[in-house]
């Protein structure tokens, strides 16, 4: 059976992160949010606690720890704000992990330390204009110029949507592209670490978003733009298995987060419940009230216990590409589900920005979209059940 009881290192890791979203984060994010500034002072304190380090070796400047450990700390930021926790996820996930997966000790060693102390923030280029869910579809291209010693890839196109790409802190973006003509029916997509600054490489002015408006979300484009031959990361022609790789990792912190923001319409409904009066009984001695709350509750438990077991598995290093999918598709159901009824129960608060539940209606869709939406959730569920493509 399995022990519901969270080891002691983990239980410690969790109420760290909970008191520091409690009295550091929710005081003051409200205002980041409707200025659409990003936090870096909060970024900076994540830091300072390792939380950037935490699934990285010691000795790349990580805490040793686990994506488990992520995971926890994911859920209790987006209890509060789903900006910050998604800046920690896109900056582990996405920015640093594919250095650590498939980099060279030389890149790592270049590189990790920088993502791991949260000094610095790492991204990942793979959603283009006119692809969304087609990856497959990637048009920015990379030509190698003067292989061998001194030579250089020049990239052209452009990505879109991409998190934490354009802060003052931004180190580099891993982009996706296509380095060769197509074999087997298949495009030969390469993975190519750009560093900020490089000429040719221009960030366009940030999104304005529905949602996470205190995170950093920009388009990018790149015009002859190059970059060293040992910028490669990994073998070149496996940036397509690369990023399908990270995605499922990323599904399974992205429901962390989603697992988050539903507890926290449960715990600002529950308060509110307590104190809001109406028809001269306190709201929460009403069973309609009751009654959505439990199955807020409900939601939130379903979607802690999808998401921990696909975290199981992958630390344990055993197949979980169908439970990362079916974590991503319950957590982010749960907290669009969850965010709405909070706002119902809320009335006319919910749909005032001062509320935490107004943000979390407005943070809640994008679970249900980004790093693959319910759609194709389904769709791995489906080929994974033998069903036909």
């Amino acid at each position: 059976m399995l022990d519901p009881q969270l080891p002691a290192e983990y239980e410690e890791l969790r109420k760290t992160v909970e008191e520091f979203a409690h009295t550091e984060v929710s005081p003051v994010i409200g205002d980041y949010y409707e200025r659409h500034a990003f936090p870096y002072p909060l970024v900076a304190a994540m830091g300072r606690m390792g939380l950037f380090g935490l699934p990285f070796p010691e000795q790349y400047g990580g805490m040793g720890g686990d994506y488990f450990a992520l995971c926890l700390a994911l859920e209790e930021l987006a209890r509060v704000d789903s900006s910050l926790a998604i800046t920690l996820e896109a900056g582990v996930s996405l920015g640093a992990m594919p250095l650590y997966r498939f980099g060279t000790q030389e890149q790592k060693q270049r590189w990790l330390p920088d993502l791991c102390s949260g000094e610095r923030l790492g991204a990942f280029g793979l959603t283009e204009p006119d692809g969304g869910s087609d990856a497959g579809a990637t048009k920015t291209s990379a030509r190698l110029e003067s292989a061998g010693s001194g030579g250089s890839w020049v990239v052209n196109g452009s990505k879109s949507f991409i998190t934490n790409s354009g802060t003052d802190i931004t180190s580099l973006v891993t982009v996706t592209a296509v380095t060769g003509p197509q074999q087997e029916g298949r495009k030969e997509i390469s993975s190519i670490v750009i560093p900020s600054g490089t000429p040719g490489f221009t960030v366009e002015p940030g999104y304005s978003k529905v949602g996470w408006c205190a995170s950093d979300t920009h388009g990018l484009s790149f015009a002859d733009c190059r970059v060293p031959e040992e910028n490669l990361l990994g073998e070149r022609g496996r940036g397509y298995a690369q990023f399908l790789r990270i995605l499922d990792e990323g599904r399974i912190a992205i429901a962390a987060l989603a697992t988050g923001l539903a507890q926290g319409c449960v715990d600002e409904s529950l308060r509110y419940a307590r104190e809001r009066a109406a028809f001269g009984r306190r709201i929460e001695q009403y069973q309609a009230i009751q009654f959505k709350i439990a199955d807020m509750e409900a939601r939130a438990h379903t979607a802690r216990l999808a998401y921990r077991h696909a975290a199981a598995l992958l630390i344990h290093g055993r197949p979980f590409k169908k439970q990362a999918a079916i974590a991503k598709l319950v957590a982010s159901s749960a907290a669009m589900e969850n965010a709405r009824e909070a706002t119902q129960i809320f009335g006319g608060y919910g749909f005032m920005n001062e509320f935490p539940v107004g943000r979390f209606y407005r943070d809640a869709k994008i679970l249900e979209i980004g790093e693959g939406t319910s759609e194709v959730q389904r769709l791995l569920i489906a080929r994974d059940l033998g069903l036909p493509a």
